[in-house]
């Protein structure tokens, strides 16, 4: 049984603590943000170092390191947005009237370089554990990225929860692109298709022994999944849960006292703020 709860607990604690981490990084003075990208930088450099180094270590200890590494590679991607280095050619809100298909593609210029970023990560974390026996990094990086883009298309497209205090005020030009409704037609099927896939995967580790590297792995990830498919029910449940992290957010309050409140998507930051425009038919809704 401990088996089985030890990764489990550990995946809940670092989604958490490592989501807090950003958050009170990104809340503190920008003059702060060049030694947080200098030690994020290192950390991250030492984390791929991590995954190719683990790859062929089919062990607990490999398997946790190899995860770990992953959230480290994914938290500098996350710091490098949110303090607006790493962002996208386009930095300024909304054209006033630009509905569809114009709207998606301005607000995808808003975070490419950012995506594109990420993509050339996932490229590397392949290349180094491909035909490897641990591949718990790479799924850990899959299941953060595939969800990742899933929550911007859910807030883009409408929910009720949007993260508006979480927005650092270099960013707020993001909240033109973002709009809230009750949900969209796209919420249903990600969370059906991420939920069938966590069943999947528990059921695997579950034919594994508890105590082996395999089902280790498994949990890992699986508890990850589980964590981000809790986060897309937030973001249309009438539920608020940020006091998950408001030892990390009490800087970053102060800085917009008047933002309501609203919940965050941990490990897959919140860009949101609330635009109403009942006339895009974009997918959404009615």
């Amino acid at each position: 049984m401990w088996q089985v709860a030890l990764p489990i607990l550990f995946a809940v604690f670092i989604w958490w603590f490592s989501t807090g981490i950003v958050m009170l990084l990104d809340g503190l003075p920008r003059t702060t943000f060049r030694w947080s990208h200098f030690i994020s930088t290192l950390l991250a450099l030492g984390a791929f170092a991590g995954l190719d180094h683990t790859a062929e270590q089919l062990t607990a200890a490999g398997v946790f390191c190899a995860f770990t590494s992953a959230l480290l590679v994914w938290g500098w991607h996350e710091l490098s947005f949110l303090t607006g280095w790493v962002t996208g050619p386009r930095q300024c809100a909304l054209d006033p009237g630009t509905r569809g298909w114009g709207r998606f593609v301005q607000a995808v210029g808003t975070i490419l370089w950012h995506e594109l970023a990420i993509l050339a990560s996932g490229v590397v974390i392949v290349l180094l554990t491909w035909g490897d026996a641990n591949q718990t990094g790479t799924a850990t990086f899959a299941v953060l990225w595939f969800m990742r883009i899933s929550a911007k298309l859910n807030v883009f497209l409408g929910v009720r929860n949007l993260s508006l205090q979480l927005l650092p005020p270099h960013l707020r030009y993001l909240g033109s692109y973002f709009r809230q409704r009750r949900m969209n037609l796209l919420f249903p099927f990600v969370v059906t298709a991420a939920t069938v896939v966590a069943v999947l995967l528990g059921s695997e580790a579950l034919r594994h022994p508890g105590d082996s590297a395999a089902a280790t792995g498994l949990w890992l990830v699986t508890t990850l999944l589980v964590l981000a498919i809790v986060e897309h029910w937030l973001l249309v449940l009438p539920l608020e849960a940020t006091a998950l992290w408001r030892w990390a957010m009490r800087d970053s309050a102060a800085r917009d006292t008047a933002a309501p409140a609203a919940v965050p998507v941990p490990a897959i930051p919140a860009m949101a703020a609330v635009t109403l425009d009942p006339d895009d038919k974009l997918l959404h809704a009615r």
